[in-house]
């Protein structure tokens, strides 16, 4: 007799931890059901001729569209109706989930249901980031496994409630989320692949570099974050982290949070991945994150389209530009309060003509870092930055159009900087609801005859990379002090907004 998964009935829970159990243990069943029929399917033991299961669901019905805090910009449904959304990975999103039904919960005061979906799990989401069916299986064995397992289909996984494109048939529910289940593992899966470790270690802000420099510097800040200390005060700065987790998942314990774990050496890589990311982990995912990004609004796009299904509370651009003011100097300071979007790689997600407004939050705490790290106060701020526009491009040598070209939309847009990746990365936080910034750092004035030479190019990494970084941390502290929902402002949130953040 062919085995089939348990049939889980819907439930109703008005306590976010007793619903969160649920939502393990539909999901751990099946997606442990799944991997052992896999094992089954592998040595030729498969009695079965189709294996499914699905996805838990999140399921609210809404009489009211109150809010017990109007202050806040998520957590409820705009309007009386049936929402619902498909579930994944709890492991990571547990604290997530937990908020957004106490949320629910609270401004509706209604019970939310859950239960089974009508979506399937796809097998290589089930079987996990580890598991490479080339390894085990001859080509003709992979060839049959569309036929016995579900694999991952584009149809659900399209970005068209992000994009404020999607209409729900009559009598569906309407969604409570930016993301189905199946596009939050597609990108937990191009996670590791792109940044070489897995999604579970990523913190909630997120500083984007387009420089190895960059992430020099904060390995160094971060391995003498782990070291031990006998000081009392560096010990208590440094407690707040937990663990430094690098390419490969090599996991570095904080000795002087008195955490005698072992560390983990993960798995040695033969090469980098495409773009790196190192972790300086808290306990509550409050930590930061780094990613070398490498050049261009395509990388830019790329994996920002996939940090987004992790709701982080924020996320930077550290990079350098091109000053395009006489008055600037090499190493001034740009903090970006629009976007020139001519980066070409988001024009059908979020047209160019839309707006990206600056956020309040992140500008003041930049500026502030700016400002501590640097001594310079008030007005005499305007000596090492401006704040004005920054023109994003996709085209590297720019320098070499014809002069009329290089200068009249720049001039036209009152830029005072050009980089590639920049604008992609506020378009995108905007498109996806988090909250964004960005503080450039001018290398070259092509437009004034200074162009970035190899010996000028290393004197400046020297003198300012440093500097920069620290700003950067700083600016991510302040904003972590501000908290959540304070950064998760309205000017993020559509008119019909989804309840979850």
């Amino acid at each position: 007799m062919s085995e089939k998964p348990k049939k889980f009935k819907p439930r109703h829970f008005t306590d976010p931890a007793e619903a969160l159990a649920a939502i393990r243990e539909i999901y751990d069943h099946n997606v442990g059901y799944l991997q052992r029929k896999y094992g089954e399917f592998a040595h030729g033991e498969l009695k079965e001729n189709r294996v499914s299961a699905h996805y838990p669901q999140i399921r609210i019905t809404a009489h009211n569209a109150n809010r017990a805090d109007t202050r806040l910009s998520f957590g409820f449904v705009p309007k009386p109706g049936v929402y619902s959304t498909t579930l994944t990975a709890p492991d990571i999103f547990d604290h997530y989930y937990m908020e957004m039904m106490r949320l629910l919960i609270l401004n509706h005061g209604e019970p939310v249901e859950i239960g089974l979906s009508d979506t399937p799990i796809p097998i290589h989401f089930a079987l996990g980031e580890d598991y490479y069916p080339e390894k085990e299986l001859e080509p003709e064995r992979i060839s049959t496994v569309p036929d016995i397992f579900d694999v991952p289909l584009l149809d659900f996984m399209d970005d068209s409630v992000a994009n404020g494109s999607f209409v729900s048939p009559p009598g569906v529910s309407q969604p409570l989320a930016l993301f189905s289940a199946p596009r939050v593992d597609l990108s937990l899966m191009r996670l590791k692949h792109y940044c070489g470790s897995s999604a579970g270690h990523f913190q909630n802000f997120v500083i984007f570099t387009n420089y190895q420099f960059y992430i020099d510097e904060f390995i160094k800040i971060c391995r003498d974050i782990m070291s031990p200390t006998d000081n009392p005060d560096l010990k208590a700065e440094r407690s707040q982290y937990s663990a430094f987790v690098e390419p490969g998942n090599r996991v570095t314990i904080n000795r002087n949070t008195g955490n005698s774990a072992d560390d983990e050496e993960g798995v040695v890589m033969r090469r980098q991945p495409q773009m790196p990311a190192y972790h300086l982990k808290r306990p509550d995912g409050t930590g930061i994150t780094m990613i070398n990004i490498g050049v261009g609004p395509s990388n830019a796009k790329t994996i920002t389209d996939h940090v987004a299904v992790l709701r982080p509370h924020a996320w930077l651009m550290l990079g350098h530009c091109a000053g395009l003011r006489n008055s600037q100097g090499l190493g001034d300071y740009v903090l970006a309060h629009g976007y020139l979007r001519q980066d070409n790689v988001m024009y059908h997600d979020l047209h160019p003509s839309i707006p990206i407004p600056a956020l309040s939050e992140i500008q003041l705490a930049l500026e502030k870092a700016v400002s501590m790290v640097t001594g310079y106060q008030g007005y005499d701020l305007k000596k090492i930055m401006r704040t004005g526009t920054v023109a994003t491009i996709d085209d590297r040598n720019w320098e070499l159009r014809p002069p009329k070209h290089q200068t009249q939309r720049f001039s036209q847009s009152r830029a005072i900087a050009l980089d590639m990746e920049s604008g992609t990365i506020a378009a995108n936080g905007f498109r996806f609801r988090v909250p964004y910034g960005t503080l450039l750092c001018v290398s070259d004035k092509p437009l004034h005859g200074q162009l970035k030479l190899p010996g000028m190019a290393d004197a400046f990494y020297r003198e300012r990379v440093e500097q920069h970084l620290q700003i950067g941390l700083l600016a991510m502290a302040l904003l972590r002090d501000i908290g959540p929902d304070r950064l998760h402002s309205r000017k993020l949130r559509s008119f019909n907004e989804v309840a979850f953040l």
